[in-house]
C-alpha cells in the first residue's frame, strides 16, 4: 500500500501521477486535483477543465477572465 501525498491515507488502490518530473502518490482523484490543479485567479476555484490562461494567470472561465480585465478571453467549446 502507498500513502497519499495530500491526506496521508494508506490505501491499497493508490496511484501515482508524474507531473513536471515529480512523481506523487494519491488515494483518489479529489486529492490529485487538490495537489495539481491550478486555482482561478478571480474566484479561487480549482480548474479541472480547459480554463483560460493569459500571461501566466489561470481562470476557470471567460467570465472570470473578463472580471480581471481580459476582454479578449473566450471559453473553449
Amino acid at each position: 500500500m502507498a500513502r497519499c501525498a495530500v491526506c496521508g491515507n494508506d490505501y491499497d488502490k493508490s496511484f501515482d501521477i508524474l507531473s513536471r518530473g515529480k512523481r506523487s502518490t494519491f488515494d483518489c482523484f479529489e486529492c490529485a486535483i487538490e495537489a495539481l490543479a491550478p486555482r482561478c485567479k478571480s474566484c479561487g476555484c480549482r480548474i479541472i477543465g480547459h480554463g483560460v490562461e493569459s500571461s501566466g494567470a489561470f481562470f476557470c472561465c471567460a467570465h472570470c477572465a473578463h472580471a480581471a480585465g481580459l476582454s479578449e478571453a473566450r471559453d473553449r467549446l
